[in-house]
């Protein structure tokens, strides 16, 4: 199977490639906000190296979330576009789901927590089980909602791990795996490769509305 990876949901750009068993062609870059400038000639390069025709693409996965609400929407509009231009099937992938997963390829099977740093002092946040079976929704909310969720054999992984250690102290920090913000692209490509087929189109993971929005129009008064 050829894959295609995409991931701009935090302030990395990331791109991974492969064909069939060899090994990921694999791309990233810290862009914060520069994604849509990026990622076309990030794939076409990871492709290119990669040995992949877009025509032979099998499946374009693509991260939906949470995090920028900006950044994923220009990654799940991209992988779309992709997937119909090339026939290739397309399927989302949470970015929590992908940091637990980082964690059993560094660990082995354990239950995790992942969470993401969500501004105004709260955190995304899911609980997935030592197999990478999603062990409750993903939300948003305060830190010390989650902190009550980590049991004996939990063990934590995301940039909003500092947030649970201020509530957790000692017993917080000896299970925080890694802090990271942006997901790891070879895991997300181990992911896309495994994953089953997608029933539906992907669509971004928003878990609160936009900061920003739209100003209502204000009408014209007639004279």
């Amino acid at each position: 199977m050829n894959v295609l990876t995409i991931d701009t949901a935090l302030e990395a750009c990331s791109v991974g490639a492969v064909a069939d068993d060899r090994e990921p062609t694999l791309r990233s870059e810290t862009v914060g906000r520069a994604h849509a400038e990026r990622l076309m000639p990030m794939i076409a390069d990871a492709m290119a190296a990669a040995g992949i025709a877009f025509a032979d693409l099998d499946r374009v996965a693509v991260t939906v979330g949470p995090g920028s609400f900006t950044g994923t929407r220009i990654g799940v509009a991209a992988a779309r576009g992709l997937a119909l231009v090339t026939g290739a099937e397309a399927v989302g992938i949470s970015t929590l789901a992908v940091h637990a997963a980082k964690v059993r390829r560094e660990i082995g099977e354990t239950s995790v927590l992942a969470v993401l740093a969500a501004g105004r002092g709260d955190l995304y946040a899911q609980c997935f089980d030592a197999t990478g079976g999603e062990d409750g929704p993903a939300e948003v909310g305060p830190p010390e909602r989650f902190a009550a969720r980590v049991g004996a054999n939990t063990l934590i992984a995301g940039s909003g791990a500092d947030a649970l250690v201020a509530i957790l102290g000692a017993e917080g920090e000896a299970r925080v795996v890694h802090r990271r913000s942006a997901p790891d692209i070879a895991t997300l490509v181990a992911l896309a490769c495994a994953a089953p087929p997608a029933s539906a189109p992907p669509r971004p993971l928003y878990l609160r509305p936009p900061d920003a929005k739209p100003q209502p129009v204000q009408g014209i008064a007639r004279r």
